[in-house]
């Protein structure tokens, strides 16, 4: 039976939302300056930003889809959870003390100096792409997770994408409004929150459980739904050594190279409140990580136990992502519901639309455009971008209601196109002397093997190639990459001479 409307809910998530909204209108009129809104004129202490990044780095991709995928499957893809502490270490050592070095904004300035501008522009473009994928997806499961909470039954087909537009734009107001000031001290409220949400549905899982917690366990162990296998060294299919391979390349990509964390790492006051902030993200993050993946699990118990309360038009099978959204809506008593959805939107909303603006003013517009460019210019110039940017994600977003199946599966292929070159373009300036025309050369090799890995299983590739279909699992697609770009290179570097024009040595601390 399903309950009446949820007004409550819904004041609880509008309450919520309304304290974003006006905390990036509070900071709006501090923003005078492009230094204040894209690092707060470096001014945060390390906790502030630390619990932003932990906000940032459990979205809504892990708050929906994980669970997902432990209700479908098993564990084996928190084998991502388990690796965080090497990129803590990769990050700490390496990377935060050269970023606030260099002393600019761009996390991918260093890459001109090295390779030349060609190289930086592949990385930024690489970067804006990868985002907008990424916010797309975090937009599409927060929808989805809202379409319960609004509509009864089987809703209208238009709701899921005025929803999408909706909490897009939003996303991109408070953003917009507020620079990075909005999102870091956002964060930290939203950081709260999420904690918070996943706890509420533990509990009501564990008391709605027939049998309580040791039957919720039972039922889950019967069925596979607390295993990390399989264990085998395959590069077919899914396997826990696999995830953690790529596991490794992500957070070396995440912590090291991504721009919305760069631009953190420069946001706090000194170099030592980064590096504490680094540490209190990855330890908040891998415990509440394991909590999507128990609910997943707890989920398929919950439900195999009382499959009477899952509702036949909820396919499970096909659309495990819906199981969790229904959860919330249907099982939780009224008011945590809302306040569950609102740990949602807080995985969400730690947006990266004020990192992909800022990549815009320096490396494209001051890059190309306006080098001279003042600051009512390039303030101008981060609003504009981040409205573009913002309009963008909602299109993405927009796209995935096409999509049928688990969206984490989705999520890789994207990464796996986009991410692996610009990680092994870094790796090849800190590991050889390769110069411009060898990364070069790198780099065109890395991506057509991400190319072909990735378009040869898409419906889009020719019958008649239909030979030269990539047999590898989509995990592979940034490893292969980046460990092509780096191979390529490398052995490109020994047989040319390079640009010295363009050639130097590594940066200080790479």
């Amino acid at each position: 039976m399903d309950r009446p409307f949820p007004i409550i809910d819904i004041a609880v998530l509008l309450t919520y939302l309304s304290g974003i909204v006006g905390v990036g209108l509070y900071f709006a009129r501090r923003n005078r300056t492009a230094e204040q809104y894209t690092t707060a004129e470096r001014s945060f202490p390390g906790w502030a930003v630390g619990m932003s990044m932990f906000g940032s780095y459990i979205s809504s991709i892990s708050f929906l889809a994980n669970p997902g995928k432990a209700f479908s499957d098993n564990w084996c893809a928190a084998g991502f959870t388990l690796a965080t502490p090497i990129g803590l270490i990769i990050a700490t050592r390496w990377f935060c003390g050269f970023y606030r070095a260099t002393g600019t904004v761009s996390a991918y300035d260093h890459l001109e100096k090295r390779f030349g501008g060609w190289a930086r522009t592949y990385a930024v473009v690489c970067y804006l792409l990868l985002q907008m994928g990424r916010m797309g997806m975090i937009t599409f499961l927060l929808a989805k997770a809202v379409v319960p909470l609004i509509s009864a039954g089987s809703p209208p087909p238009w709701l899921l994408p005025a929803i999408i537009m909706a909490i897009g734009a939003l996303m991109t107001l408070y953003t917009l409004a507020g620079g990075i000031q909005a999102v870091v001290w956002t964060g930290v409220v939203q950081s709260v929150v999420l904690i918070a949400g996943p706890l509420i549905c533990i509990v009501v899982l564990i008391v709605g459980m027939p049998g309580g917690l040791p039957n919720l366990v039972r039922v889950a162990n019967e069925h596979g739904k607390f295993g990390f296998g399989p264990f085998d060294g395959s590069l077919v299919y899914q396997t826990f050594w696999l995830v953690v391979i790529n596991a490794i390349i992500e957070h070396m990509r995440n912590w090291g190279v991504d721009q919305s964390y760069v631009q953190r790492y420069i946001s706090a006051r000194s170099e030592a409140e980064t590096r504490k902030s680094i540490w209190i993200a990855g330890l908040l993050y891998m415990p509440v990580g394991f909590f999507f993946f128990f609910i997943g699990s707890a989920l398929f118990a919950f439900y195999h136990a009382q499959p009477n309360l899952l509702p036949a038009a909820i396919d499970a099978a096909k659309d495990p992502d819906a199981v969790f959204p229904y959860f919330i809506t249907h099982q939780l008593p009224i008011g945590l519901s809302g306040l569950v959805i609102a740990g949602i939107f807080a995985a969400s909303m730690d947006t990266n639309l004020n990192s992909m603006a800022t990549l815009t003013l320096y490396d494209i517009y001051k890059r190309y455009v306006r080098p001279a460019a003042g600051d009512r210019e390039a303030l101008h110039v981060l609003h504009v971008g981040t409205l573009f940017w913002g309009v963008a994600c909602i299109g993405f977003a927009l796209l995935m209601t096409l999509k049928i199946g688990p969206t984490i599966d989705f999520g890789w292929k994207v990464g796996g196109l986009l991410g692996g070159g610009i990680l092994g373009l870094f790796l090849l300036g800190l590991l050889t002397r390769a110069g411009s025309a060898a990364a070069a050369i790198g780099v065109i090799t890395g991506v057509v093997i991400i190319l072909w890995m990735t378009l040869s299983k898409m419906p889009i590739w020719p019958t008649a190639l239909s030979r030269w279909v990539s047999p590898f699992h989509d995990l592979t697609i940034p490893v292969v990459g980046t460990v092509a770009v780096v191979l390529v290179g490398g052995l490109a570097s020994m047989i040319t001479r390079g640009d010295k024009r363009l050639h130097t040595d590594p940066p200080a601390g790479l």
